[in-house]
């Protein structure tokens, strides 16, 4: 670190306020109300508030939100989850924060660029100091006094520019994936919507207009007449299915926990709920954790291959992933493989689409739990073959697309991930940065 790099106590930079404590009754209505999950969750603050509060002019006045105002988690159930930050990058008019925050405002004349302090607010060696002091009763907790001990580092005005740029970018990229995969998603959604629940080709045919959103040739595929079923009308051709017929149904297990020769040094991925909870797309490419090849002899479902759909089964019903990689699974899943002609694709969108059907099926005191054997009955209907091959190929599509940017975005994140404590701590050079970023985004 260059000898224009100063360090600074926090006190001596910024002011320190407390937010809003208000009662329940008062949200829901009112000015834009910075949360204590838009804090705890993002590196920059949203950019819309969603949440709403009805404060008097004071309370805006003192509480308010401008350009550089860090913000920081200052009560937590954990050490390790007190102090998370983010960063303001415009003024809120009007609107106020959490009161289980504190905003760090830069005095006047503090030189320090917003997005560069959003890197180092988030980088590891702040989050050591900060779970380092806190103070751990029945929550964790950050008061004044201990944020006065606390420092920050910072390079000349430039160089944090350049700084924030750097990682801004790849996080941009990442935030553009994102939403780019979100398309994706709502749009085979929305396919699988009109295909399969309301049948909208084949109805445009029964009514003698053309199918929109298809070519001629695909258009052909469908009937253009119902028959009754025990599902209701359903196109003519179609039929109805049990799930358990459309796929292999299984189960999984934990491996002993308390034999480090089920665990240590595992090199099969093993998946549970968890490794499906955070994640925003279905893309299941890694897991929390491995077994070994003796773990996984202890599971009888073995490795589950590629492109198994995989559905959470309790605690909740509900997240839903495909394998990219093979993996073994925990009790809390029942998996799906496609028996041939029916894709992950489809499988996937109608698990979606069932979702009230299936939690309906589910049983239980402690949670509700959706069994296989409640689970293989469930009807629904089964297209033609042709008609399963053009949602394949269009769905599938859009999936490898995905696919796609969130391997990108992984590798993005790494980046970042990897180059974000050498820049803060002037081990490695903003041109060399900037050289690596380049090479990825």
């Amino acid at each position: 670190m260059g000898g224009s790099w100063r360090e600074f106590r926090l006190n001596e930079v910024y002011d320190f306020r407390s937010g809003l404590s208000k009662p329940r009754s008062a949200f829901g209505a009112g000015y834009g109300f910075l949360t204590f999950k838009d804090v705890f969750y993002s590196t920059f603050t949203p950019d819309r508030l969603g949440d709403l509060v009805d404060s008097t002019d004071r309370e805006r006045d003192l509480c308010s939100i401008r350009r550089g105002d860090v913000f920081l988690t200052r009560t937590s159930e954990t050490q390790d989850e007190l102090g998370m930050s983010c960063v303001a990058l415009r003024d809120y008019e009007a609107a106020t924060f959490n009161g289980f925050c504190k905003r760090l405002r830069p005095k006047d004349g503090a030189e320090i660029v917003p997005e560069y302090a959003a890197y180092f607010f988030r980088g590891p060696a702040f989050r050591r100091a900060v779970t380092a002091m806190s103070s751990l009763s029945t929550r964790a907790s950050l008061n004044e006094e201990m944020l006065e001990r606390l420092t920050i580092v910072l390079p000349p005005r430039e160089t944090q520019t350049a700084i924030g740029s750097i990682l801004k970018t790849l996080d941009d990229k990442i935030e553009l994936n994102r939403k780019m995969n979100a398309t994706l998603e709502a749009m085979a959604r929305a396919l699988f919507k009109s295909w399969f629940v309301d049948f909208d080709p084949v109805r445009a045919k029964a009514e003698g207009r053309a199918p929109s959103g298809m070519d001629a040739e695909t258009a052909k595929l469908f009937p253009s007449e119902f028959v009754d079923s025990e599902l209701g009308p359903i196109p003519k051709g179609w039929s109805v299915a049990s799930i358990g017929d459309l796929a292999e149904i299984v189960g999984g297990s934990t491996p002993s926990t308390k034999e480090p020769a089920y665990w240590d040094d595992g090199v099969h991925h093993w998946a549970t709920p968890k490794d499906l909870s955070a994640l925003a797309t279905p893309v299941v490419a890694t897991t929390e954790r491995k077994i070994t090849d003796e773990g996984l002899r202890q599971i009888s479902s073995g490795l589950l291959p590629v492109g198994t759909v995989l559905l959470s089964s309790r605690a909740p019903i509900g997240y839903l992933g495909i394998a990219e990689v093979p993996l073994a699974v925990n009790q809390g899943f029942i998996a799906m493989k496609p028996q041939p002609g029916i894709s992950a694709q489809f499988l996937l969108r109608w698990a979606e689409a069932a979702h009230e059907e299936i939690v309906s099926r589910a049983n239980g005191s402690t949670f509700l739990e959706i069994s296989k054997s409640n689970f293989r009955p469930i009807q629904l209907v089964h297209p033609s073959a042709p008609v399963l091959d053009a949602f394949h190929a269009l769905a599938d599509g859009l999936y490898r697309r995905v696919v796609t940017n969130e391997q990108q975005s992984r590798s993005l994140a790494r980046t970042r991930d990897e180059l974000l404590p050498r820049l803060l701590s002037g081990e490695v050079s903003v041109a060399h940065a900037e050289r690596e970023v380049g090479a990825v985004a």
